[in-house]
């Protein structure tokens, strides 16, 4: 059985690449990296979501420590970046090195992203790092693009105890004012 490390960015659009993977006879193991997520209390809302998908499926899910102020200091600079630019290219980084490290950790060959279910996300661009840093890293990239075969349609009909409907602030100038208040 191969072990791959899943990134996952909410549990909405894991609910279709965990089991899929599961399916295929993958170890499936999360990571929520979570510290782009702001205010807090979304965060933890998303959080409790990951919780549920991680026991729903039976899969362990690694959660690193909540560190926003970490993640706001490795974007500094772009906080001005328009939705889709370098900030975003920045930010798929640094949740995808912190996911290589776990995956070492954990004994993964394996890993993929949950990142290209999403309609409105440069999935070349997410492949081009994934490729990249498990490249860098020993690791093999598992390239999947999850919105395939309807899968942004399948994942949006996950049940609403998976906080499916999440606002997403994951921008640098909201997310400075939200740890300031």
């Amino acid at each position: 059985m191969k072990n791959i490390l899943l990134h996952i960015c909410c549990a909405p659009d894991a609910s279709v690449p965990v089991p899929d993977l599961l399916a295929e006879g993958w170890k499936v193991y999360g990571f929520f990296y979570g510290s782009n997520i702001h205010p807090r209390d979304e965060y933890i809302r998303r959080l409790e979501a990951i919780h549920i998908l991680a026991s729903h499926n039976e899969i362990a899910c690694e959660i690193p420590e909540y560190s926003p102020e970490e993640w706001l200091s490795k974007i500094h600079g772009l906080e001005n970046e328009p939705e889709g630019g370098k900030r975003c290219a920045e930010c798929f980084r640094i949740q995808l090195e912190a996911s290589a490290r776990e995956a070492l950790r954990l004994g993964c060959d394996y890993m993929s992203t949950t990142l290209t279910i999403s309609p409105h996300k440069n999935v070349k661009l997410i492949n081009e790092i994934g490729e990249e840093i498990t490249s860098s890293h020993g690791l093999k990239w598992e390239s999947r693009i999850w919105r395939k075969n309807n899968g942004f349609l399948r994942s949006v009909k996950c049940p609403a105890s998976w906080a499916c409907i999440v606002k997403i602030t994951a921008g640098a100038s909201s997310a400075r004012e939200s740890l300031m208040n």
